[in-house]
């Protein structure tokens, strides 16, 4: 039916019909919030590429943890960054390292938070890279194993669920058979499926300090330029074993959240990353856009492309804001 007999703006003349009939909604239920945890006590440093998020001390990390989970958001994710790193990036799997004795305390002072770890060595090794080190090349298969002890350590702390993002060729399967082989089959595993070598991941590098100190990353991670890639690697992480997967950026990658979405039957992650985070802080710091529209804006726009849940550092904030989206 055309116009007059159909018209559009009925259902947007009050904020109420505009709730009532809104297609896509935003939750607290649907965020989880990185945090950045480091050795020493009274550490709250805040990084300069990301007004607003800091690195913790655990001292520090168990109070906004316990504060995240307060405003209704249900889980968090941890990076660690440890005092030594070597060419295996051995505090990564060290029983009593920072991330696993993060993982104790948040459980001890917040046991209801669900605690989520990224695997991965690259913020453990001297190089930077997320795979061990021969002749300047990222060896695969021999990467596994730590990976797979790394998860193990996490789930012995006392993790909920682990999510490897090496993009090291068949790390799902390793991983999901030794915490099963350990007795730890009920620990989820969100798997860093679809990936991307992206320039987005800057003001990251800088928090975590894991820059690679030689080439790039892009023999493992992604072309941005492939988007049917995206779903292999989702389909074969989704064989091996993995129970959400994960797309990563998200806001330039909103066609591969789609597609992945339309064709899978497990839960959909989407990463709201560092350099998406900061670009929107900046322009609202300099007065060029609205900050909090802006930011509920682009989490609902990743809902929208069809997102269960969104890692994002905006996740305090927008919480606070929900009741008004």
């Amino acid at each position: 039916m055309a116009f007059p007999i159909h018209r559009s703006r009925r259902l947007r003349q009050s904020t109420a019909i505009m709730r009532m009939v809104r297609e896509a909604h935003l939750s607290v239920d649907d965020l989880i919030y990185p945090l950045f945890v480091c050795e020493g006590k009274g550490i709250k440093d805040e990084i300069s590429s990301m007004p607003g998020i800091f690195r913790w001390s655990i001292d520090g990390l168990i109070q906004e943890a316990r504060e995240a989970f307060e405003l209704g958001i249900p889980a968090v994710i941890l990076f660690g960054i440890p005092d030594k790193k070597d060419e295996m990036g051995t505090e990564a799997y060290n029983p009593n390292g920072i991330v696993q004795r993060a993982i104790r305390e948040i459980k001890t002072h917040c046991p209801d938070l669900l605690v989520i770890t990224d695997v991965c060595i690259d913020e453990f090794t001297d190089h930077g890279h997320c795979g061990i080190v021969r002749e300047g090349k990222i060896l695969n298969d021999e990467t596994l194993e730590l990976l797979s002890k790394m998860a193990l350590t996490h789930a012995q702390s006392g993790v909920d669920m682990v999510a490897p993002s090496d993009m090291m060729d068949g790390r799902v399967q390793a991983i999901r058979q030794t915490l099963d082989e350990n007795g730890f089959q009920d620990i989820i595993l969100m798997a860093y499926s679809a990936k991307y070598a992206s320039a987005y991941y800057g003001p990251f590098r800088e928090a975590a300090d894991s820059s690679p100190k030689f080439g790039d990353r892009r023999s493992y991670q992604m072309d941005p330029g492939n988007s049917d890639e995206g779903l292999r690697e989702v389909f074969q992480d989704i064989e091996e074993g993995a129970d959400i997967v994960m797309v990563k950026p998200a806001l330039a990658y909103m066609d591969i959240i789609q597609r992945i979405k339309a064709q899978v039957n497990v839960p959909v992650a989407a990463y709201n990353v560092s350099g998406e985070y900061s670009m929107i802080k900046a322009a609202a710091q300099n007065g060029w856009v609205d900050g909090e529209l802006v930011m509920m804006e682009t989490l609902l726009s990743m809902k929208r492309a069809g997102a269960n849940l969104i890692l994002t550092y905006f996740a305090k904030e927008a919480a606070t804001l929900m009741t008004r989206y």
